[in-house]
């Protein structure tokens, strides 16, 4: 990103370690959607396989992905075109959410629900793995951090710390040695008033490593 470019949004995932689900029943056919996060197209995969093989039994796998890198993919899985995969897509992009996989299952009930009724129906259950998702704390948000480490000597280190929090940073990890080095996250964009409070204090001298910003939670 170049100097006054502004920051990229952020977007919201799933934790690493979650996994949730969500259920929606229609005329006894069940509609199981699994959830979890992914970060490439073969997590993704891995996820629809392990899902398939968990519901081997089943009449349908329909999975959906969407990456922060803009990729995406779903399949109706034997359902009516664009009755399955495409609604349950709709829904990740509805809540804003990205490096994520949703494989909804399906046990056939016996009756026929038609196209309307298997969109309202795909598009329900993964509205529930969302839902569930939500109340369990298990969406985060990432955005883009900046990093910078800092080293000085020890006399300065409250006053750099108060500096972090001021400039709404927080301290990463703080190494006591010769001097101490203090590695901090910023919201990119904010370490820059923290860089100039930094070298107004050192009288002009460039304490700070600045590194290239990233996605990560903050």
């Amino acid at each position: 990103m170049t100097q006054g470019e502004a920051p990229q949004p952020g977007y919201l995932t799933l934790a690493n370690d979650a996994e949730v689900t969500g259920e929606f029943e229609d005329r006894r056919s069940r509609f199981i959607a699994q959830m979890a996060h992914v970060e490439s197209e073969a997590a993704a995969n891995a996820f629809i396989e392990s899902v398939r093989s968990r519901h081997h039994d089943a009449r349908h796998n329909v999975p959906a992905w969407v990456l922060s890198d803009g990729r995406e993919r779903c399949s109706d899985d034997g359902e009516p075109s664009r009755t399955a995969g495409m609604p349950t897509l709709e829904v990740l992009h509805g809540a804003g959410l990205k490096d994520v996989c949703c494989v909804v299952t399906r046990y056939f009930g016996g009756t026929l629900l038609g196209p309307g009724g298997l969109v309202r129906a795909y598009t329900a259950a993964t509205q529930a793995a969302v839902e569930a998702a939500r109340t369990s704390g298990s969406i985060v948000e990432m955005t883009l951090v900046t990093r910078v480490v800092v080293q000085a000597p020890y006399f300065a280190y409250d006053r750099l710390a108060r500096m972090v929090a001021d400039a709404g940073g927080r301290v990463r990890d703080t190494i006591f040695a010769e001097d101490v080095q203090l590695t901090c996250a910023f919201r990119t964009g904010d370490e820059r008033a923290f860089v100039a409070a930094v070298t107004d204090f050192a009288n002009g001298d460039d304490l700070c490593r600045v590194g290239e910003p990233g996605f990560a939670e903050f």
